[in-house]
């Protein structure tokens, strides 16, 4: 089965907005053939399925999966170091996937047209990625042509986000970044034109332009796709440096200062550690901020008897503390929080996944349009130029 991906529809961001399953509404789901959760022999068929495919496939397993995918991974990492390991791998006939959608659209761009990049589950999205779709930064660009901006206008988009909003940034002479980069990439960006137009997270966006670049929260505006000229004067935007897209992730959204706060009154001597994605109050008040690559390798190399309340995903945090015992790790939020779409991958999904591709079935393919891989592309390798 193949998913051919370029912007996603108002109807598909109405389904995931109530909760509902988009592969079964697309009728593309594999009901009648996934592996119950309680089989068993599940751990057992996916050890026959992997030995199975051997180094026909390639298995990748973003830091935020469970552990239970996690165990089959051949290589785990953040979505832009499984990208370039899916590149680096030719030979694999097949990548699998265990991430969310956009990240599976990044690996088919920097693949080879042989390869097929496989989603175990393709109802695992991306909020944060779904809040900018093509059609809303279109307009917006529009927009910034009429009052004749637009021309001084550099995009940086985050690589969270879909291959048409990278298309259109390729196509509009801006660059992806990841969050390890977003500073190197908004200053190159600066020195193209006069402002940026951050996509799609307003986080990251405001936080490197404020707390790396030197820039003010009056530099920035942020756009609201919903409203007529993103809810701004024509002055604010001539005025500002960095216009931010109202776009953010659903798990690093939820920290707050009181979180923090909370969490030091709590636990004496910790340091709070959080991802650039937290909200800008947030950032300002941890002792140390980075990417999730950036979060273990702190994590690990820090001393046995340390403390750290950590704010990302849980899956991950769970992790650091498990693998990590002479240190204290706890989570940020006193509320449990996973991220729901990566966490649709699991084991049953794993297993069906390769067991159809043992038995010759190709299931879940992405492949990204020729016209909109091309454009995603160009940006990808001005950001690895950089």
């Amino acid at each position: 089965m193949q998913m051919t991906t370029g912007s996603r529809s108002l109807t598909d961001l109405l389904l995931l907005g109530q909760g509902r399953d988009l592969a079964s509404e697309r009728g593309v789901s594999c009901t009648g053939e996934l592996p119950e959760v309680s089989d068993p022999t599940l751990v057992e068929r996916a050890r026959v399925a992997r030995a199975g495919l051997g180094e026909r496939a390639l298995v990748l397993g973003h830091h935020y999966q469970r552990d239970e995918v996690i165990d089959f991974a051949d290589i785990t990492g953040d979505s832009f170091k499984l990208a370039q390991a899916a590149a680096a791998k030719s030979s694999a006939e097949y990548i699998i996937f265990c991430g969310v959608h956009f990240m599976a659209e990044s690996a088919d761009i920097l693949t080879t047209a042989d390869q097929k990049v496989i989603l175990p589950d393709l109802a695992a999205g991306c909020s944060m990625a779904d809040m900018a779709t093509a059609n809303q930064v279109e307009k917006c660009w529009q927009e910034l042509e009429s009052i004749g901006v637009a021309t001084k206008t550099i995009p940086v988009t985050y690589m969270n986000s879909s291959a048409a909003i990278k298309s259109f940034t390729g196509e509009h002479g801006g660059t992806i970044c990841t969050s390890s980069n977003a500073k190197k990439t908004m200053e190159w960006a600066l020195t193209q034109g006069e402002k940026i137009l951050f996509l799609p997270d307003q986080h990251l966006g405001r936080n490197t332009a404020v707390l790396s670049l030197g820039l003010t929260l009056q530099d920035c505006v942020l756009w609201n796709p919903w409203k007529p000229m993103g809810g701004l004067t024509e002055r604010e935007i001539k005025e500002a440096k960095v216009i931010l897209w109202r776009g953010h992730c659903s798990v690093h959204g939820r920290f707050t200062k009181e979180s923090v706060d909370e969490v030091r009154n709590r636990l004496q001597g910790v340091q709070v550690l959080v991802h650039p994605e937290c909200q800008h109050e947030v950032v300002k008040s941890a002792d140390v901020v980075g990417s999730t690559e950036f979060i273990i390798k702190t994590v690990e190399e820090s001393p046995a008897g340390s403390k750290w309340a950590i704010g990302t995903e849980l899956n991950l945090v769970s992790r650091l503390a498990k693998n990590n015992p002479d240190k204290q790790i706890v989570f940020l939020d006193k509320t449990v929080c996973y991220c729901s779409t990566m966490n649709r991958i699991d084991l049953p999904h794993l297993v069906w996944a390769m067991e159809s591709l043992v038995s010759g079935h190709l299931v879940n393919q992405i492949k990204v349009d020729e016209s909109v891989s091309a454009y995603s592309k160009i940006a990808l390798e001005r950001m690895l130029s950089l």
